[in-house]
């Protein structure tokens, strides 16, 4: 019991000082554009090099869609000085592993390296943005590999298409109306010539943050940084900024979809107000509320007591100008869906009319401090919250204050933007059945 008892109170001790601890950066402006963001730490002989571009699905053009996502793929096909493929083993051969992502609103490529190898990262990524390797072969090679990750991810996945279907209807006409990983018909109907346009227009220092965390010495960084980035030239194209139109949806649409699944299922997905905003906060804790763990609203009631679903979920899809809080339900064996589609809609009733305890108002806000610090824990996690932080709400310090924003929430706040956005007039609802 002893030693439960210690480990308990090490584990506590941990996220008390962890959230009481602060993250110290440097940031600062080359002269090309580029947003440099520094924060030094000792602890383990690591670095992590990132660079956040601010380009996403949302900033493609009419009929070329899925370019970001596929960028992110096409600039690993190397440079002038990096052969064709090499990128991932020359990171790997040095004892790092890298990665990357696109979403609606961004780009994000990032090696994690021992920090002895951190001009190999900026050396590395500075190729990426000067010269990438932007030809037929290596779009040829990328158009069969982004092909093949959608059958993966989302065509052979049961319930996955639910994602284009849902922005499809809520953003009906606005630039969040196609997800990330596009239509496979635009990329084979694009030119090279508008592959080299998108790349020349979003791959410039000036639409980009270089974010570096670990164990550096600054001053050394700088130094390396403007050797490699520095001659790097601005870009010259305008970089488009589209609007998503934040009102709500004014009524409910309602669709089914046959997919190759057993159990059927219902998506419902809410307008929500762009993240950063008071809102868009309290909504997050909403979502906690309902399902965040077993001690969770919909688990408790929907999947252990009545069991209605084997599996009944909330969580906000935030997004830079928009959003959609999601709520799904897997409808447990025999069950009608229309059964759990009625005790989901009970829950949400039940947050839009009545405040919740203040013993659960405590617990949430508990598990939102618990995953602020743990979202910052890393080096990997540093560099991505400063970037996050700065190219969305030109504010890198919210590393160390965001948490603020959640505590402001009261429980009136809750119920408050729960009866303004999860209204039936608000929603996108589809209703997933097995195919005959």
């Amino acid at each position: 019991m002893k030693k439960y008892f210690a480990a308990a109170l090490l584990a506590g001790l941990t996220i008390s000082l962890s959230a009481q601890t602060k993250i110290k950066f440097t940031e600062y402006d080359l002269e090309n554009g580029l947003h440099v963001i520094l924060h030094e730490d000792h602890a383990t002989p690591i670095v992590t090099v990132s660079v956040l571009y601010h380009v996403g699905s949302k900033n493609e053009k009419e009929g070329r869609t899925g370019f970001a996502h596929f960028f992110e793929h096409l600039m690993f096909e190397g440079s002038p000085n990096i052969d064709r493929g090499e990128y991932m083993k020359i990171v790997q051969n040095n004892g790092g592993q890298l990665n990357a992502n696109t979403s609606f609103d961004r780009t994000f490529y990032y090696e994690l390296l021992p920090s002895n190898q951190l001009e190999l990262g900026l050396w590395l990524e500075s190729e990426r943005m000067l010269q990438a390797t932007v030809d037929n072969k290596g779009v040829e090679t990328q158009r069969e590999v982004v092909k093949e990750e959608k059958r993966l991810r989302i065509d052979n996945q049961p319930y996955m298409s639910f994602q284009g279907e849902m922005f499809s209807k809520a953003y009906a006409g606005h630039p969040y109306e196609h997800i990330p990983i596009g239509s496979m018909e635009d990329l084979n109907a694009a030119e090279i010539a508008d592959f080299k346009d998108f790349y020349e227009t979003f791959y410039a220092p000036n639409n980009a943050t270089l974010s570096i965390a670990g164990d550096i010495d600054v001053e050394q960084t700088k130094e390396w940084i403007e050797m490699y980035f520095g001659p790097i030239k601005k870009g010259t194209n305008e970089i488009p900024r589209p609007q998503t139109n934040e009102e709500l949806l004014g009524t409910q649409i309602v669709d089914t979809v046959y997919d190759n699944i057993q159990l059927p299922g219902v998506f419902i997905g809410y307008r929500m107000p762009k993240q950063g905003t008071k809102d868009a906060y309290a909504l997050e804790m909403v979502t906690t509320v309902l399902s965040r763990g077993q001690s969770s609203r919909f688990y408790k009631k929907l999947v252990d007591e009545d069991q209605l679903g084997i599996a009944v979920q909330a969580f906000p899809f935030s997004l830079e100008n928009g959003g959609l809080f999601i709520t799904l339900g897997i409808a447990n064996m025999g069950v009608e869906l229309d059964k759990l589609m009625t005790g989901i809609d009970e829950q949400i009733e039940m947050v839009r009319t009545d405040l919740i305890s203040e013993k659960e108002y405590q617990k949430v806000q508990n598990q939102l401090e618990s995953s602020f610090v743990s979202s910052n824990s890393t080096m990997a996690g540093i560099a991505e919250s400063l970037a996050n932080y700065h190219v969305y709400f030109g504010d890198a310090n919210l590393i160390n204050t965001e948490i603020e924003k959640y505590r402001e929430v009261t429980r009136e706040d809750l119920k408050r933007v729960a009866d303004k956005y999860l209204s039936k007039d608000n929603r996108v609802v589809l209703y997933y059945l097995p195919k005959k």
